[in-house]
């Protein structure tokens, strides 16, 4: 079997997470079928060394363009692919190959950017639409995920397989940096702090993250160990966020929230091993790495109980109502002051992480590879 992989956004967070670890495992695991990467070199140099079955197209067109939906399928064609993995919804408007495409949430579709025209919304919607129908499987990251396939979209549940994400290898092989904390003194971090790391986006509830912390910080403002408690946000730029910016200014901790950008992997790392907690208040999430990425650093991590988070999280977090400022603050102060709670939290997180599997995930991946090619052509 020819399987085509699209490996376009091997360099992403989430999504690139993902396509790195699924493929550098089908790469450890099958000799047998011939891959084909379709990416640029920098999307390649993200993967780990590849065997001979592994091949790269070197393809410059962005997903989503014209070219990509009129002259990749051309392509395919011409390599006799049997198979095209699209590991998000925009597939090529027309697809020669039977196709499995990977949702990690409708995030893009149920809460478009502002910015994004109406023509440019209803374009991503109906390319979405095409994609799942044309898809003889769609791998979701959570059975949450795949309840709201089947709700919006109406996608078939027996189309729908539920295979779950893990930690990303690097996490796992790569020990912590020796200077971790003299990488903190570099940055002036030399007091207690609580954490946020991912992308910053409306249902991430930043803004009620910083209302909260406002009120928790209060609370503590007398408690010997974190009377200098801040909160440190790792993502994009806050110059991108005026709302944010907003919230510090009204709830008067411009002194307590630092806003640290894009970090790099390792740093990213010595963040997670330091911070007192890991919160992650999110209001919508497919499956949510973050907090996964926490727990292996053994940082106790609050999140929300809705979308996915309970799911895949259960007793492992602190679970609260994200809409309510004041319950996010109370569980803020009771991760950070109640030591049965915070072990129990540490404990129950490795513990978690543990469950999850790139290995089992790709070996689930490429048992779908395999039934969908064993399937009579519609």
């Amino acid at each position: 079997m020819r399987v085509a992989i699209d490996i376009r956004r091997a360099g992403d967070f989430g999504i690139g997470t993902y396509i790195r670890n699924i493929v550098n495992q089908l790469a450890l695991q099958d000799r047998a079928n011939h891959y084909l990467l379709i990416g640029r070199r920098q999307h390649l140099e993200e993967l780990s060394a590849l065997p001979e079955n592994f091949e790269w197209l070197d393809y410059h067109a962005e997903p989503g363009s014209f070219r990509t939906h009129f002259h990749l399928p051309w392509v395919l064609q011409r390599r006799g692919v049997d198979l095209l993995h699209m590991p998000w919804f925009y597939a090529p408007a027309v697809v020669p190959c039977r196709l499995v495409i990977t949702v990690h949430d409708l995030t893009d579709l149920l809460s478009p950017r502002v910015a994004d025209s109406p023509v440019v919304r209803a374009g991503r919607l109906f390319f979405a639409r095409r994609a799942l129908a044309q898809a003889s499987r769609v791998l979701a990251v959570s059975h949450s995920s795949k309840r709201e396939l089947a709700r919006v979209f109406n996608v078939p549940e027996l189309k729908i397989e539920v295979i779950y994400n893990a930690l990303d290898e690097r996490f796992q092989k790569e020990p912590l940096p020796a200077d971790a904390d003299r990488i903190l003194e570099r940055l002036a971090v030399n007091y207690p702090f609580v954490l946020y790391a991912g992308n910053i986006k409306p249902q991430k509830n930043l803004a009620r993250l910083i209302e909260a912390f406002a009120v928790a910080k209060s609370e503590l403002r007398d408690h010997p160990e974190f009377a200098q408690l801040k909160l440190l946000l790792i993502g994009d730029e806050l110059t991108k966020h005026p709302d944010l910016r907003r919230a510090v200014v009204r709830t008067r901790v411009r002194e307590d929230v630092r806003f640290l950008g894009f970090v790099p992997y390792p740093v990213l790392r010595v963040f997670y091993a330091r911070a007192r907690a890991f919160l992650f208040p999110s209001l919508y999430e497919g499956f949510g790495l973050p907090p996964l990425e926490a727990m292996a650093h053994g940082t106790p991590v609050l999140t929300s109980n809705v979308s996915s988070l309970p799911e895949v999280f259960g007793q492992a977090a602190l679970l609260v109502n994200p809409e309510n400022v004041f319950e996010i603050a109370r569980g803020i102060r009771q991760i950070l002051t109640e030591g049965v709670l915070r072990e129990a939290l540490i404990r129950r997180g490795h513990e978690l992480v543990e469950r999850f599997s790139w290995e089992r995930s790709a070996q689930q991946v490429r048992q779908v590879y395999e039934s969908v090619a064993a399937e009579p052509a519609a």
